[in-house]
């Protein structure tokens, strides 16, 4: 049908004429009521930042001469973040003396690498600031 008789039709019932498909031959247009299209276009918009998940960084502080314990905690904790879906950041803090045993703490961050590497991938490989040591681990 004409345009003119479409827009007028539109206009009988309350509702407005939309263009589809501009592209196709001849251009394909709907009646609706732009309004309560929007609406729902926003009702859809909100639903999905609802259900979308946030991915935080979770932080655990490590010391060189962590002792096996300890050790075995600070996994379990890094495990159950990366279980949630967050960015686990392993800070390893040198105090003291310990800055001239370095390798100790790039051993110790490696060993959470290879303990770590069934569940979760290094997305900031091991790198000294400062007096720490820092790793970023991330969900695979």
């Amino acid at each position: 049908m004409k345009t003119s008789e479409a827009i007028e039709r539109a206009a009988e019932v309350g509702l407005d004429l939309v263009e589809v498909s501009p592209n196709a031959q001849p251009p394909v247009a709907k009646y609706l009521d732009v309004g309560k299209f929007k609406y729902e276009a926003q009702k859809k918009a909100n639903a999905a930042r609802k259900t979308q998940k946030v991915q935080d960084v979770k932080e655990i502080k490590m010391r060189p001469n962590i002792d096996d314990h300890d050790y075995d905690v600070k996994m379990r904790n890094v495990n159950k973040f990366i279980d949630n879906g967050d960015k686990v950041k392993v800070t390893l803090r040198f105090r003291g003396r310990e800055m001239s045993h370095q390798q100790l703490g790039m051993a110790l961050l490696v060993r959470v690498q290879e303990d770590m590497k069934e569940t979760a991938k290094v997305e900031a490989y091991p790198k000294l600031e400062g007096r720490q040591m820092l790793m970023v681990l991330s969900p695979k």
